[in-house]
């Protein structure tokens, strides 16, 4: 059985917004309502334009200025809002959100506490998660090297982090890795150079072997894919603050049995 396209608004729409939005836009299970930004900075008036497509659902702009968050939600509801905008997005959105049952998806890489703070508030009404870095490569990867830094505790561990030219900080992303495996920020080798979207690499060495972890984002894209992932994992879960690993969890378990490809036969390489 076909489930029924989600709604979804979104708040951002620079580099990363705008490759999201292009996923969004053309998925099956989505139909992206509306983007809201800061201001109407260009001529375009909907992400159709933008794309430069004919739609029946153009996904007009708007801005914050506009109207409040509750007139928007009412006049153009949505089921899902996602947010790539900055740390004081959901300021705007996140009460009304929450008191409608709207779920919220955060994907914005550095909040302060007060930030996370309100959205495990605003998770006490309706369905939250935030992820730093929303793409499914790198979430596998940190949740691949926290079982591998918990089967052996005292092995070698350096993270290495990758980014364009002008990125001026350590990524938010390679200090949610270090510290979930207890590396201090500091020890995080960056490398500055050209356009490079983002590259994480976790390295283990111990006696006569090394395992490394390496996640490339080769498009802004697989950020939307990422976004599509989590709308469809978090459709019947209840009121609460997840994660990309508490989505991504379930599938960590091995002795379940191998998934079937589209003709309902095992995998060639099943075994």
């Amino acid at each position: 059985m076909n489930k029924k396209p989600l709604r979804v608004g979104m708040l951002g729409f620079g580099r990363t917004g705008r490759a999201v939005a292009t996923v969004l836009f053309n998925a099956p299970q989505t139909h992206l309502e509306w983007v809201v930004r800061r201001s109407m900075s260009s001529r375009h008036q909907s992400v159709a334009e933008v794309l430069g497509v004919e739609s029946p659902h153009p996904a007009p702009f708007h801005t914050i200025d506009e109207m409040d968050a509750g007139a928007l939600l009412d006049r153009f509801p949505v089921d899902a809002i996602v947010d790539f905008s900055g740390e004081d997005g959901v300021l705007y959105y996140g009460e009304a959100a929450a008191s409608r049952g709207i779920t919220i998806i955060s994907a914005i890489s550095d909040y302060p506490e007060e930030r996370l703070e309100l959205l495990r508030q605003l998770a006490e009404r309706t369905v939250v998660m935030h992820s730093p870095n929303i793409t499914v490569g790198i979430n596998f990867l940190l949740m691949a090297a926290k079982v591998l830094r918990r089967i052996l505790p005292d092995i070698d561990v350096e993270v290495f982090e990758e980014h364009f030219r002008s990125k001026p900080e350590v990524s938010g992303t390679a200090k949610v890795i270090a510290g979930e495996l207890g590396i201090e920020h500091d020890r995080i080798r960056a490398v500055r150079a050209g356009g490079i979207i983002g590259v994480h690499e976790v390295l283990f060495g111990f006696p006569y072997q090394t395992v490394r972890l390496k996640h490339e984002s080769i498009a802004r894209e697989a950020f939307g894919n990422g976004i599509l992932f989590a709308l469809d994992n978090l459709r019947d879960k209840s009121a609460g603050f997840y994660t990309m690993e508490d989505l991504m969890r379930p599938y960590f378990q091995l002795d379940c049995a191998l998934p079937k490809d589209a003709a309902g036969a095992p995998p060639a390489d099943a075994g």
